[in-house]
Parts: structure tokens; C-alpha cells; sequence
């Protein structure tokens, strides 16, 4: 079968806050994401769309396309990116530093960009720790910092949210600062080093915010029809994706009995970085998809789930956008590694539950889940998160169809324990640390 690589950008034409973003996905395989305004995987092997200020960058191949500033004597360099106009968002990327100069040296991502010297930046430091500031000139404001043993040569997924005056950054998923900030209200992303250099991959800008968005984004759901394949195509044995795999909703199946047997083989195997799209899988399945890293599923349908839809395992970002599962009687999206599973713009029907982060697991890492519209039929629980290993779960725009008693369970809470055991729940229930939601983020119909 043969596998291609893919080049993924989309610049709204305005993104203010009030006004719904406008993609424009010309050049794309599929239909974008209303709420992804922008991406970049340098896999097409140019920086258009991107304008520099200083250092010397060039798009160069490691493992895949990445962006890579390589003149570790600069003083400050800089690559921007998207509208002035831009208010609340987020915007993620792979950072690789790979060389220090000194303890103050940085490689690091910018949000809010009003200038070339006026924005918030999330910095790796030399001394291991990451950053978030508000930078106005030389006048550096610290948001919060954290030691996260940052090092040459290893990548590092970092995050920042802007929603009105918050300003947060997370690294691998995990929280280093937050804070308020009037310093910008508007502006493009931003690629930094500061006497250091580096590596840039998978830019992802969305326009849903942070967690707490000043303006509410759209209430569409997820499609309600499930899509017709294209063509069958009978599974044999596991297929590998080492970048990026198109189905053209063509129908996988033929792996597994169907049934919940531990020991089944997958589907797909994604290695680290890679997206699979415009995918049916139907019966049987196997272990479904598994990723081996970060990855993306991107329109992917589950027609019966056998053991698992997907599990992700060693990565720190995962990201689920479109798509649909049913008939999962335990679960659909199985969360062993550490970071963030993202799903958005999803529905499930006729499941147990939509999302676990593993209980039991050989190694007990604190994991989050962020679910943004997505639409829920006769399923049990949306998802399971074990409190005492910090574990959170954010939810915005979820819709419960069909269920007039209200028994759907949001966010239930276990104790996770050591393999071999079985965690126990705990509790339920929106409470402003683990399980992170308002009454106006879930619509009963």
C-alpha cells in the first residue's frame, strides 16, 4: 500500500473574538476543521506562509519535515505566522532545542505576537526549566515557570492558551504557568530562540480558546450521518503508518474476531508523529488503531469496535478531530502514555465509555483529556480519569441525545493502582480540579 506524506495549512481570512473563523483549506485532502484555523507539518518542504525576523532557518528532514533555526549565536530570531487579528486561541507545537548557549538561552513558542518584540512566550531555558512570559522589549514578565528538565535533542510539546486576559502554558500536556496579563489582546504565533537553536514541527493553531473562551464558539454538532465507503478492503495483517495513510473512506476490516480479547492485533500501528485520515474500520477490527507516539486521527470511523477504537500510547499529544464510533461495550479511546488526548468534532453511539486513561497501567503517568463538540448516543460515560495521579478532564460543547433521565456520566473518578490491581471509582462530577466543566458545556436532547 502505498503511503504519502501530507502538508496540512489553513489561515483563517478573520478571527476575531465574536466572529466565527472562516478556513480556508485549499490544498487539503479533506474538509478542515471549523475550530483549526492554522497548521503547519513542513512536510511539504517550504515555510510559505510564514515571515522571519533574524537567525537562519531552513525546512530540513528529521524522522519528517520540521522547521529548524539553526545559528545558535543569534541574539533573538523569529518566525511568524497568522493574523494580527487573532484574540482567543490556542497554539501548539513539537519543540526540539539543540543547542543552549547559556542558562538564558531559549527555544520556545509565542502567542498574542503584536509586534516582533511584544507578545506571550512559553521558553525552554537552559537551566531545564520552561517559561511562560509577557514580553514587551527587554521587559520580561514571568506568568510562571516549572522545572521540566528540558534538554537538547529531545522534543517537548508546548501549548499556549489565550481567552481575554489569561494567558496559560502547558508543556507535555502539563500546566507551568498561568496568569493575566493586558500586555496584548491580539496577534499572530510565533517560532523563537534566543543564542540557542532548534527544531519546529506540527504548528497547530485552533480557535477554540482555552478552557474558559470569552466568546462561546459555535453549537453545530458533529455530522449526524455516518458515511458510506467508498470500497472494502480486507486486513490481513497490521498496517504500519510511518507518516500518513489517506483511505478515501475506503472500509477496513478483516483483523480480530471482533470480540474484547486482550490479545488481539491492530488495525493500524501510527508511529510517532504520524496521521491517518479518511478511514472506515468495520468488522472485525482487532485493537483498532494504535499510535505509538503523537499522532492525529483525522475523520476516522468505527463501524463495530471490538476491543478498543484506539489506544495511544507513547506520545504526549494525540488528537482525534471528526469521525465517529458505536458499539464499543467497554470503551472506545484507551489513554496508556502520558499527555493529552484531544477529541473534537466526534460522536459515539452505543458505547461504555468514550474515553479511559489507563488505571493500572505499568506505569502510572498523570494524563488529560480535552473533548470539544462532540455528541453522545446511549453511552454510558464520556470519560474515566484517575484523581490521584492528577489527572484532568475538560469538556465544551458535548450534546447527550435520547437520554431524558440525565444518566450519561461526564467525568467519573477513580484511584488508579499499580498493574495487577483493579482501580476503584472514587466519585463524579464537575469539580473545578479533575473534572473541569460548567452546566452550559453539556446540552440534554
Amino acid at each position: 500500500m502505498q503511503l504519502r506524506r501530507t502538508h496540512r495549512r489553513a489561515l483563517a481570512a478573520a478571527f476575531t473574538a465574536g466572529a466565527t473563523a472562516v478556513v480556508l483549506a485549499a490544498g487539503m485532502g479533506s474538509s478542515a476543521s471549523a475550530a483549526t484555523v492554522f497548521s503547519d507539518d513542513f512536510n511539504d518542504g517550504d515555510a510559505s506562509g510564514w515571515s522571519k525576523s533574524g537567525g537562519t532557518w531552513s525546512v530540513v528532514t528529521d524522522g519528517s519535515g520540521v522547521f529548524r533555526q539553526s545559528n545558535a549565536g543569534s541574539e533573538l530570531t523569529r518566525q511568524f505566522a497568522g493574523q494580527t487579528s487573532w484574540t482567543d486561541y490556542q497554539v501548539q507545537a513539537r519543540v526540539r532545542p539543540l543547542s543552549f548557549g547559556s542558562a538564558s538561552s531559549l527555544v520556545g513558542l509565542a502567542a498574542r505576537s503584536a509586534s516582533s518584540t511584544k507578545m506571550y512566550r512559553l521558553a525552554l531555558l537552559g537551566t531545564g526549566r520552561a517559561e511562560l512570559q509577557a514580553v514587551n522589549g527587554s521587559q520580561l514578565t514571568s506568568l510562571g515557570s516549572a522545572a521540566v528538565g528540558a534538554a537538547a535533542g529531545s522534543w517537548y510539546t508546548l501549548r499556549i492558551e489565550t481567552a481575554g486576559s489569561t494567558i496559560r502554558g502547558f508543556v507535555n500536556g502539563t500546566q507551568v504557568g498561568s496568569g493575566t496579563s493586558a500586555l496584548a489582546s491580539a496577534g499572530r504565533i510565533g517560532l523563537i530562540t534566543s543564542y540557542a537553536s532548534g527544531s519546529f514541527d506540527d504548528v497547530a493553531v485552533d480557535s477554540s480558546g482555552g478552557s474558559t473562551p470569552t466568546t462561546p464558539p459555535p453549537t453545530t454538532p458533529p455530522p449526524a450521518g455516518w458515511p458510506t465507503p467508498t470500497s472494502n478492503h480486507k486486513v490481513d495483517a497490521t498496517i504500519d503508518v510511518p507518516v500518513s495513510l489517506d483511505g478515501g473512506l475506503k472500509r477496513y476490516y478483516g483483523i480480530g474476531d471482533g470480540g474484547q480479547g486482550e490479545s488481539q492485533d491492530p488495525m493500524f500501528v501510527l508511529a510517532p508523529g504520524a496521521t491517518l485520515r479518511n478511514v472506515i474500520i468495520g468488522a472485525p477490527a482487532g485493537d483498532g488503531v494504535h499510535c505509538e507516539g503523537n499522532c492525529t486521527l483525522v475523520n476516522v470511523w468505527w463501524e463495530d469496535v471490538g476491543e478498543d477504537a484506539a489506544t495511544f500510547r507513547g506520545g504526549t499529544t494525540y488528537t482525534v478531530d471528526g469521525g465517529g464510533a458505536r458499539s464499543a461495550s467497554d470503551k472506545v479511546f484507551q489513554h496508556n502514555g502520558p499527555g493529552t488526548v484531544h477529541i473534537r468534532n466526534f460522536r459515539v453511539e452505543s458505547s461504555g465509555k468514550l474515553y479511559r486513561a489507563c488505571g493500572n497501567c505499568s506505569t502510572s503517568y498523570q494524563r488529560h483529556v480535552v473533548m470539544d463538540n462532540v455528541t453522545a448516543t446511549s453511552t454510558k460515560m464520556l470519560a474515566g480519569i484517575n484523581t490521584n495521579w492528577g489527572d484532568t478532564a475538560r469538556f465544551s460543547r458535548i450534546t447527550i441525545l435520547n437520554d431524558p433521565n440525565r444518566t450519561t456520566r461526564i467525568c467519573v473518578k477513580y484511584r488508579g493502582v499499580p498493574k495487577g490491581s483493579e482501580p476503584t471509582e472514587i466519585g463524579e462530577g464537575a469539580d473545578g480540579t479533575n473534572c473541569l466543566y460548567s452546566p452550559s458545556d453539556i446540552t440534554w436532547r
